[in-house]
């Protein structure tokens, strides 16, 4: 339930407690929920959550210490089998999480949620302008996902926001998000996705436009999906976000391509790609001609054009 984890943008992963519900396409070959059936555990898929051992709880005090003592932070990854913001988790589990958090202020912890909406009413009452070791991030596998849940995770006031595009079903654009914005609207109940040079700006709020001293959105890790029934992803489209995270000075990190890989990483060695196909393996070709195959997580990696890309914001 908690360990040292081999997540490339994490050193822990700590359950407070587990289960889930599905609730969009990226659900669809969930992990957590494969391990609930490797384990016996459908239950926790089907309306039941349960809460993690005492013991478990205990792990964050003692990487607390641990971090205290070390001059890089470390960053807790809550929760991989879970999601904070479930509406189904009784609210004193959560009250004794941001307990928690509150006594290991040396552990950046990695809040991430597809239920942004829920995020504003379980926030604890002492949340202010944001605890300042949690970054609160969200889920988007493509376009309508982006447009439905990163308005909610704007609204929220955080020292990191973050977007985990993972896994990857289509192309996103995410200019809305990262262009200087009118920040009146981001407190009020206009769309936080006016821009500051809109004309629109002093029509719908009446305010003048002050701009914003940093990207809305300062992180966003992008992978495609792992597993036996992953989906292909286009490099285009982690090409696109990578090129939009430059442009905005927006941290990027390229976790991996998951089980199918592009051409440019078939082409460091092709007599192992062949070996691995054994003469049948599938290629899927998008409607471009752009074609992209499967030759399992481990060959595929995690470079993307020859580079790997690790960006995560400075705490």
């Amino acid at each position: 339930m908690a360990e040292n984890t081999k997540i490339e943008w994490a050193t822990h992963t700590f359950n407070p407690w587990v289960g889930c519900t599905k609730i969009s396409p990226a659900c669809d070959h969930c992990y957590a929920e494969g391990w609930a059936k490797r384990t016996g555990n459908t239950d926790l898929w089907q309306g039941e959550r349960r809460r993690t051992s005492v013991a478990n709880w205990r792990k964050p005090l003692k990487w607390q210490a641990d971090a205290a003592k070390l001059a890089e932070p470390q960053f807790v990854f809550c929760a991989s089998l879970a999601d904070i913001f479930d509406n189904q988790v009784p609210v004193e589990w959560r009250g004794d999480l941001w307990a928690l958090i509150k006594a290991t202020p040396d552990l950046i912890w990695l809040l991430l949620t597809k239920r942004p909406q829920n995020i504003k009413k379980m926030l604890p009452a002492d949340w202010g302008r944001g605890y300042p070791n949690v970054w609160l991030g969200t889920t988007c596998e493509n376009q309508t996902t982006a447009d439905r849940n990163i308005p909610h995770l704007l609204v929220i006031p955080a020292v990191r926001r973050f977007v985990s595009a993972e896994p990857l079903l289509g192309p996103i654009d995410f200019k809305n998000w990262m262009d200087d914005l009118c920040p009146n609207c981001l407190n009020s109940e206009c769309h936080p996705t006016i821009r500051a040079d809109s004309a629109d700006v002093f029509s719908k709020c009446g305010r003048f436009v002050v701009e914003t001293p940093e990207p809305l959105l300062h992180w966003i890790i992008v992978g495609g999906e792992s597993g036996p029934h992953a989906r292909p992803m286009h490099p285009d489209w982690a090409r696109t976000i990578r090129d939009q995270c430059a442009a905005a000075g927006t941290e990027f990190l390229f976790k991996q391509w998951g089980e199918w890989a592009a051409r440019d990483v078939l082409a460091q060695d092709i007599p192992k790609f062949l070996k691995l196909r054994d003469g049948s393996g599938p290629v899927h070709i998008f409607d471009d001609n752009e074609s992209i195959a499967r030759v399992g997580k481990s060959y595929a990696g995690r470079l993307l054009d020859g580079i790997e890309h690790n960006g995560r914001p400075t705490p």
